[in-house]
């Protein structure tokens, strides 16, 4: 949901140094300024400071700090959400700094999740900018005693009409006096005078984070600091029976050992699942104390869940008709009667984020307040979970934001983060919190696992008029609710309820489902499973209509057109934005596709064993097209080429738009051909990559080639569109090589 509070107002130096935890020292650049001519001013008094909005600050010497207040776990977002503050404001890129925000309401929404970053702050960074420029050129004028409109912002100064100029640093003292513009005065540069908006730009963390120097979760030490493991039910909601510590008390290092309650099941998306406690002086000492710790465990009420017997249980409910979601002429009707039919089934099962960082913090508890470094998505949620656990106000917890090394959404949940919090508070010192791979693998909240049916019926005019698609998958909302056993209308409308195309009857249904492990969201959440089955059942009915793919996709979208997607359903949800500013476009959908069938050459001839796939999907308002190769060598799948057309409106860093989609595709063909979490007995059997497999080396794409629409329509997502077209498209691909249909994920070869 949007979110009404980000405000741009003044705030004093003092305050915007104490919030955002930066020292009066080594806060800023310290650039030299010398004045080029004796009109020219470019400096001002050191002390002076401007902050126009929480986000911006410029001190006396022209030091300009722009707030980065979202995550950084390699989309680049501390980089981009700055750019657009900066090319607003008129600054040089080179002389800004950017400093990460603590969790904090003023800065807004602060939650790096469902691709909104630049799509929610894209305007309030524009006006943050903007309103700073405006002052500055009204202090220049005022100090000329001039016309404000024969004064121009450009290059970290004011310019007038003979060509004196006013840095930023000069102008800092006087703009701070004068009043913020009103939000409907605040003038916006055209798009035609961005420096750096839609510019090439490298990250601000690039030479830190190449040469080791950046600090991530797992880098961050405190003073004093203990290391903490905890052993945890292999059950999600089982408890500790009991628990013998004889033996680990004797590992040398090892210094307390104890219990964190277990909440039980369903449970609370940020309570942390409880289980045996093991302090140490370092992590080897804490792992060899875990392992010599004797438990028993009461399993709890998800002791008997077996994935693959559950999945094969919703199938069956997929087969029958289920709740209506989306309802359309006749469909079960019309599939019935029709010429030709085309049906499947699809699975999909549990997948696990394993970020190559796994979760981790650093809690240090002391006079009845808290302070934490976390690598976490979202620091307010965080901030607000550890006050409530600890019985603490918001304002005696701190929650310091690392980098990320890798997140995919899990680290969004702040359970780790209360974790580290409990035992420091039991310990009396700072604890960091690890996890090893295996509590990543095994404790993760995992991607729901999915059976689907989709039937589709063609009329005797070879046209496709009627599409039913019944979908069962335990909803994020059964974690922690067990009445939420059917999917919200956002899962749904994430491919199922948002169908785009011109087919005269559907029906779209859910049957009930309920997690018995934790479930969460994972890159592109629900579209995975929805865009996989959509992605292949569309090339078969392409087939059967004896039509190229291609073909068939532009053909069933019908006229281009803007659709009122809530008028078919009441459900739909557009990622939290209203439709009309955000319409469901079928031009851009189709746009997309033909641009991928152009770069990529559709229709050349393959060479022998290979093949090319497409699929196409909408998803956190972003259109993209994808289209795979694939080749088999010796009995092994190579994906030479990958294509993506994307439109996502304004694209903010086309550098980092790319290296996303890159990353996607490599996403992508881990979901696709390797990745799987299955449970038994209610524990889950994977423990490391050696049995969670990720594509390697060899099995990821070797190229990828990435074409952005140009666009001035609104920023939308760019981190996880890349993920749902890729896992449809390959298998696409992969039929035209095996003359198989694959419907279940991970391929079978």
């Amino acid at each position: 949901m949007k979110n009404t509070d980000s405000k741009i107002f003044k705030i004093d130096r003092r305050t915007f140094l104490k919030t955002t935890s930066i020292g009066a020292t080594g806060l800023l650049l310290g650039i030299q300024y010398s004045c080029t001519s004796p009109t020219n001013k470019l400096k001002g008094d050191a002390s002076a400071n401007f902050s126009s909005s929480v986000y911006l600050n410029i001190n006396g010497s022209g030091e300009v700090t722009i707030i980065a207040h979202r995550s950084e776990m390699g989309t680049g977002i501390r980089t981009s959400l700055p750019l657009i503050v900066a090319d607003e404001l008129e600054a040089d890129w080179k002389q800004v700094k950017v400093v990460q925000a603590v969790g904090d309401k003023k800065y807004g929404d602060q939650n790096t999740d469902g691709s909104y970053s630049v799509r929610m702050f894209y305007p309030i960074m524009r006006k943050a900018g903007a309103a700073a420029r405006m002052m500055l050129e009204q202090a220049a004028a005022n100090e000329w005693q001039i016309d404000v409109g024969d004064c121009k912002a450009q290059n970290h100064g004011v310019t007038n009409k003979d060509g004196e100029v006013l840095g930023f640093g000069y102008l800092a003292d006087k703009a701070a006096l004068l009043p913020i513009p009103e939000e409907v005065d605040i003038q916006l540069k055209s798009p035609d005078d961005f420096k750096f908006i839609g510019k090439k730009t490298s990250i601000v963390d690039l030479e830190d984070i190449v040469t080791g120097k950046a600090i991530f979760g797992l880098d961050t030490k405190v003073a004093g600091a203990k290391v903490a493991l905890v052993k945890r039910p292999p059950v999600a909601g089982g408890k500790v029976k009991t628990y013998n510590v004889d033996a680990a008390l004797k590992i040398p290092g090892v210094s307390k050992i104890f219990t964190i309650d277990s909440p039980g099941f369903p449970i609370s998306l940020q309570s942390p699942l409880g289980g045996v406690v093991v302090v140490a002086d370092n992590t080897w000492a804490a792992m060899k104390g875990r392992e010599a710790l004797t438990v028993t465990w009461e399993r709890g009420v998800n002791g008997d869940y077996n994935s693959t017997a559950y999945i094969e249980s919703m199938m069956k409910k997929a087969r029958v008709s289920g709740k209506v979601r989306r309802a359309q002429g006749s469909a079960n009707s019309a599939l019935a009667k029709a010429a030709k039919k085309v049906e499947g089934d699809f699975r999909v099962h549990h997948l696990s984020h394993a970020p190559m960082e796994t979760p981790c913090a650093i809690a240090n508890f002391k006079n009845d307040k808290i302070e934490v470094w976390a690598p976490t998505q979202e620091p307010q949620w965080a901030r607000g979970a550890v006050g409530e656990a600890l019985g603490l106000e918001e304002k005696d917890v701190t929650i310091n934001v690392t980098l990320l090394g890798g997140a995919f959404g899990r680290k969004s949940k702040p359970d780790f983060i209360v974790e580290a919090a409990l035992i420091s508070k039991e310990s009396g010192f700072p604890i960091k919190l690890l996890w090893t791979r295996e509590d990543d693998i095994q404790h993760d909240y995992y991607h729901a696992n999915c059976a689907q049916h989709i039937g589709v019926g063609i009329d005797d005019n070879n046209k496709v008029n009627s599409w039913v698609h019944r979908t069962v998958f335990p909803a994020i909302g059964s974690t922690s609710s067990a009445q939420s056993n059917e999917p919200s209308g956002e899962e749904i409308s994430q491919g199922v309820i948002d169908l785009p195309y011109d087919i005269p009857n559907i029906s779209c249904e859910t049957n009930t489902a309920s997690a018995q492990v934790r479930v969460g969201w994972l890159r592109s959440v629900a579209n995975i499973n929805h865009a996989f089955a959509i992605g292949c059942m569309l090339d078969e009915v392409a087939e059967k209509r004896g039509l190229d793919p291609v073909a068939n996709l532009l053909d069933m979208l019908g006229q281009d057109r803007n659709i009122d997607m809530g008028a078919l359903s009441e459900e739909f949800w557009n990622y939290g934005e209203k439709i009309e500013e955000f319409p469901w476009s079928t031009a851009r959908y189709r746009k997309v596709i033909e641009k991928v069938k152009e770069i990529s050459g559709w229709g050349k001839a393959m060479p022998p064993d290979s093949g090319i796939g497409i699929a196409a999907h909408r998803s956190f308002l972003s259109y993209v097209a994808c289209v795979v190769e694939v080749k088999m060598v010796n009995g092994k799948l190579k994906i030479p080429r990958v294509y993506y057309a994307v439109d996502c409106g304004v694209a903010v860093n086309p550098e980092r738009i790319k290296a996303q989609f890159e990353g996607g595709a490599v996403f992508g063909a881990s979901i696709a051909l390797k990745s799987k979490i299955t449970v038994s007995h209610g524990a889950v059997a994977q423990s490391n990559f050696n049995d969670y497999e990720l594509a390697r080396i060899t099995e990821a794409p070797l190229e990828t080639e990435v074409f952005i629409v140009p666009s001035n329509e609104k920023p939308t997502g760019v981190g996880e569109p890349p993920v749902p077209p890729f896992a449809p498209a390959l298998c696409n691909a992969l039929y035209q090589v095996t003359g198989k249909r694959i419907r279940q994920l991970p391929v079978k070869l």
